[in-house]
C-alpha cells in the first residue's frame, strides 16, 4: 500500500503528477465528449474557473508558477497504448465497443489546447475556449489541480510526523464512514469524488477502502484511471454541460424551451439501459418534468443533483405514477453534497419505494474537516463550468438557487421560458 504521507513529504517527485493521465477524469466526460463529437463537433465554447467559496483566495495560496508548470504539463499528455485498449475493448454498463472507432482516433490524437490564466481580487482566472469536444476536456483535471495545490499549500508547512498523523486521522475517520455504511442493507453506492478530490492518491486509497470494506455495495467509481487500475467498474452518464451549451445555441424561446429535450433526443439514440439517466434539474426539475415528452418517462432512472434530495425523490416518484411507470422498476441516484448520515436517511426513506443508488463526491474524497488547525483543509465549492457557447452567454438554474450562474438578464429570460417560480435556497458546501 502506498504510503500517502511519506509521498506528500517528497511532494516534488517527478512520479506525482496532480494528474497523470487523459483517462484521470469522470466516465460521463467520456461518454458526453462522444456525443458531442458526433452531434455539436464545430460548437466553439469557453470554460471558466468559478470560485463559489468567495472567502478563500486561491490566488493567495496557490502559487502561479507551479499552477501553470501542472496545466503545461497536462497538456502534453496523450492516450498511452493500455488506456485505449481498454477504453475500445472494455464492456461498459453491458455494452462492448462503447466508444467509436471514430471518436477514438480523434481522442488518441487529441492534445488539450491552450488555457488563459490572469490573477484579479485575489482569485485566478482560467478560461479554456475553442471547439467544444477539446475544451470540454479540461474540467476535471483543471479542477483536480487546483484542489491538490490549495491542499499542498497547507501540507507543505508540515513536517513528516504531523503529516503521518493526519492521514492516519484521515484514513480513521474514513473507514468509520465505511463501517457505518456497512450496516446499510441493499446499498449502492459509487464514487462522483474526483472534480474536488484531496489528491490522486487519497481517492485512489479512497476507492480500495470501500472495494475492501463494502464489497457488492460498492458498484464503482467515475474515475476512469481509477477504474482501469483496480477493475471496477466506471460509472458516469451525462451532466448540465450538454443542455447549458444546447439551450445557449438556441435562436428563438421556443427553441430554447425544447432544447433540453433534444440533448437527451441525441442521447437517446446513442444509449440505452441504465445509460437512459435523466438529469432533469438545469432549468428546474418540476418544469422539466411536466413538459417532458412521453418517451422519457421510458428512461431508466432519474439523477437529483441540487434543492432538497427527498423533495426530487418525491416529485420524480410522482411524476413516473402520473406516466404510467411503476417506480419499483426506476432509479433515482442522489449525488450532491452527501455524507453517510444523509445516505442512510434518503435510504430508509425510499428504499421501498423505488430502486436507489448513490454518487458519493467530496464528502468522500475530501474530508479532512476538523483534522488541521483552523480547518485549512476543508472543502471548498470549486467548479469549472461552460460559460459561454458560440459567443452567447449560458445559463445554470438548478433546483438551488445558490448554484444559478449566467448574466442577470439571461436568468430572468429562462426563468420565464422554464416557468420557474419561487426557489428555496440551500447552503452549498460543495
Amino acid at each position: 500500500m502506498v504510503d500517502i504521507a511519506t509521498r506528500v513529504y517528497n511532494h516534488k517527485w517527478k512520479i506525482d503528477p496532480i494528474v497523470r493521465s487523459l483517462i484521470d477524469t469522470d466516465f460521463y466526460k467520456l461518454l458526453m465528449c462522444q456525443s458531442v463529437f458526433r452531434n455539436r463537433p464545430n460548437t466553439t465554447v469557453t470554460f471558466s474557473l468559478i470560485n463559489r467559496t468567495k472567502s478563500l483566495p486561491l490566488a493567495e495560496l496557490v502559487d502561479e508558477g507551479e499552477l501553470r508548470e501542472h496545466l503545461d504539463h497536462i497538456r502534453s499528455l496523450s492516450l498511452s497504448r493500455g488506456e485505449s485498449t481498454w477504453l475500445r475493448g472494455n464492456t461498459f454498463y453491458g455494452k462492448r465497443q462503447m466508444f467509436t472507432s471514430e471518436f477514438m482516433e480523434w481522442f488518441e490524437n487529441l492534445r488539450l489546447p491552450p488555457y488563459h490564466l490572469a490573477k484579479r481580487h485575489g482569485q485566478f482566472e482560467l478560461t479554456f475556449e475553442g471547439a467544444w469536444p477539446e475544451v470540454m476536456m479540461w474540467e476535471i483535471p483543471a479542477l483536480a489541480v487546483l484542489m491538490e495545490l490549495r491542499g499542498r499549500a497547507v501540507l507543505n508547512q508540515m513536517r513528516r510526523f504531523e503529516l503521518q498523523v493526519l492521514y492516519a486521522r484521515a484514513m480513521t475517520k474514513l473507514w468509520q464512514k465505511v463501517e457505518d455504511l456497512r450496516k446499510i442493507p441493499d446499498l449502492r453506492i459509487a464514487d462522483f469524488g474526483t472534480r474536488r478530490r484531496h489528491s490522486f492518491l487519497w481517492q485512489d486509497w479512497c476507492v480500495r477502502a470501500m472495494i475492501e470494506g463494502l464489497g457488492e455495495k460498492f458498484v464503482g467509481t467515475s474515475n476512469c484511471l481509477i477504474a482501469m487500475r483496480r477493475e471496477v467498474e466506471a460509472i458516469g452518464t451525462n451532466a448540465h454541460e450538454l443542455p447549458m451549451v444546447y439551450s445557449a445555441l438556441a435562436e428563438t424561446d421556443e427553441e430554447l424551451a425544447r432544447a433540453p429535450y433534444d440533448v437527451l433526443s441525441d442521447w437517446h439514440e446513442e444509449h440505452d439501459g441504465n445509460l437512459r439517466i435523466i438529469l432533469p434539474d438545469t432549468y428546474g426539475t418540476e418544469g422539466f418534468l411536466k413538459n417532458a415528452p412521453d418517451w422519457l418517462a421510458g428512461w431508466t432512472g432519474i439523477r437529483v443533483d441540487s434543492g432538497d434530495p427527498a423533495e426530487g425523490a418525491e416529485t420524480a416518484i410522482r411524476w413516473w405514477q402520473d406516466r404510467g411507470e411503476d417506480p419499483l422498476e426506476k432509479l433515482v441516484i442522489f449525488s450532491d453534497g452527501l455524507d453517510v448520515d444523509k445516505i442512510a436517511e434518503l435510504h430508509a426513506r425510499f428504499h421501498h419505494s423505488v430502486r436507489i443508488s448513490f454518487g458519493w463526491g467530496t464528502l468522500m474524497t475530501n474530508d479532512f474537516r476538523g483534522l488541521t488547525p483552523g480547518d485549512a483543509l476543508a472543502p471548498f465549492s470549486l467548479v469549472c463550468k461552460a460559460v459561454a457557447a458560440n459567443g452567447r452567454p449560458t445559463v445554470k438554474l438548478s433546483d438551488n438557487p445558490m448554484k444559478a450562474m449566467g448574466p442577470s438578464d439571461e436568468i430572468a429570460r429562462y426563468k420565464r421560458v422554464f416557468h420557474v417560480g419561487a426557489q428555496k435556497p440551500l447552503d452549498v458546501v460543495v
